[in-house]
């Protein structure tokens, strides 16, 4: 008799075990994510948030990004590589998201980030090394074959909206002395752009 109850035992404590178990990754995915189901591209995140209180989307055509680009060719080092990034872009565009309420404003620390950096490391995205800027508001990876960028992709903020978030997403090919000067510029860009 003692057995049998022993028996019976082990089954209901696993399941307890289990069930613990599924509740804390329930809540640790909910936490890691913004609102619904977490986005599994870039392409996805855009999609996901675009038409969202308080996000703003934007995209830059080749022309506005040459004219940005050719004000900034003179102050900069290496002002050739900055006008061929720009010359190799197919498209261009950011989401930004500045809280519109108190209740928002959590929602940057623990889903949007977190969100962003999950797909980021999932898609296998190479961090992208920006040297000689100081400390950049942004984190910037790429996705390359050898020297080639297809795609940069750069996080962070707006420094003039607590809060916020920023994640731009420049398509084309360019080397990556020529990501690292479009790397230098996209915080000014998106500035000008953000239509805050």
């Amino acid at each position: 008799m003692p057995l049998r109850t022993r028996r019976f035992a082990y089954p209901r404590r696993l399941a307890q075990c289990l069930l613990l178990a599924g509740l804390v990754a329930g809540l640790g995915s909910c936490r890691a994510s913004g609102p619904g189901s977490p986005a599994h591209t870039v392409a996805g995140f855009f999609d996901k948030y675009h038409d969202q209180p308080g996000f703003h989307t934007v995209d830059w055509s080749a022309d506005l990004l040459q004219r940005l680009a050719l004000v900034r060719v003179g102050k900069l080092l290496g002002g050739n590589d900055l006008t061929n990034a720009v010359t190799g872009i197919r498209t261009a565009r950011a989401l930004t998201f500045a809280p519109t309420s108190s209740s928002a404003q959590g929602l940057v620390r623990d889903g949007l980030n977190p969100e962003a950096e999950g797909l980021l490391r999932a898609e296998r995205y190479t961090p992208l090394a920006v040297s000689g800027g100081g400390a950049t508001p942004y984190r910037y990876v790429i996705r390359a074959n050898g020297d080639r960028v297809s795609e940069l992709v750069a996080t962070g903020a707006l420094p003039s909206a607590l809060g916020s978030f920023v994640l731009v997403q420049v398509q084309g090919s360019f080397t990556r002395a020529q990501a690292e000067a479009l790397s230098k510029v996209l915080p000014e860009v998106v500035q000008q752009t953000a239509g805050r």
